[in-house]
């Protein structure tokens, strides 16, 4: 509660780096409190360490357990949402975000980085507007970002991973509660027309009830009634009684 009390603090006044002044208030606070902080392995230092290939049973489990349920919400989230947002925040500017461009970057990172030995990655809505939140307006922001996590990769003796460790889940939390917001009330919502709202509620719903995978078919079954349905009316509507 500290921490979103200072986040939200903080946004008042653009001219502070929220995000960062939060985060180090809850290092701080989660210090003097004996609080946990994150459970953050330090793995091996390797460079272009090539893994072992995978067998034919664990590219099946793979794409049963990883790859399926993972690609609704990649393709909604990380494709369609973010070229949308991008779109509602920057305008022309984000012109050349389209979801065949994220979707294209997004496979072939995937491509050339997983085989030596890197996490799956892909875009993403959330964190789109989480940089859009806390102040970020071009692309400086994500490079610095990725500067310094570069340095604290390299930083020697495990001191990356431990000055991560220092930070409380509940202060990553409060910044995830700020950019879920900020995806849940925007002025799409609102401008929508009334007879979206129910496909919005049943497509919510069922995500959060089941997972993405289901409210993805919810949304997209719901939808097509609603076309149907206005266009039936439309048409008795038009007919001579």
């Amino acid at each position: 509660m500290a921490t979103l009390a200072l986040i939200l603090g903080l946004l008042l006044a653009p001219r502070w780096p929220a995000s960062l002044v939060a985060l180090t208030g809850a290092a701080a606070l989660a210090a003097a409190l004996g609080a946990p902080g994150l459970d953050v392995v330090a793995g091996p230092a390797t460079i272009l360490a090539l893994p072992d290939l995978p067998s034919l049973a664990e590219l099946e489990r793979a794409a049963t357990t990883l790859v399926l349920p993972q690609l609704s919400l990649t393709l909604t989230n990380a494709v369609l949402l973010t070229a949308l947002v991008a779109g509602d925040y920057f305008g022309e500017r984000a012109a050349h975000v389209t979801p065949t461009r994220l979707a294209v970057t997004s496979g072939l990172a995937n491509l050339l980085l997983t085989p030596l030995g890197a996490m799956p990655m892909c875009h993403g809505a959330g964190g789109l507007a989480a940089h859009h939140r806390f102040g970020a307006r071009s692309g400086t922001a994500p490079l610095a970002l990725g500067l310094v996590l570069l340095g604290l990769a390299l930083l020697p003796g495990g001191l990356g991973p431990s000055l991560l460790a220092a930070l409380p889940a509940a202060g990553l939390g409060a910044l995830l509660l700020v950019t879920a917001g900020e995806l849940a009330v925007t002025r799409r919502l609102f401008d929508s027309r009334r007879s979206c709202w129910p496909v919005i509620a049943a497509t919510a719903a069922i995500t959060l009830w089941i997972d993405p995978f289901w409210g993805l078919v919810t949304g997209a079954a719901g939808e097509a009634l609603r076309v149907l349905a206005l266009r039936l009316v439309q048409r008795y509507a038009g007919k001579p009684s």
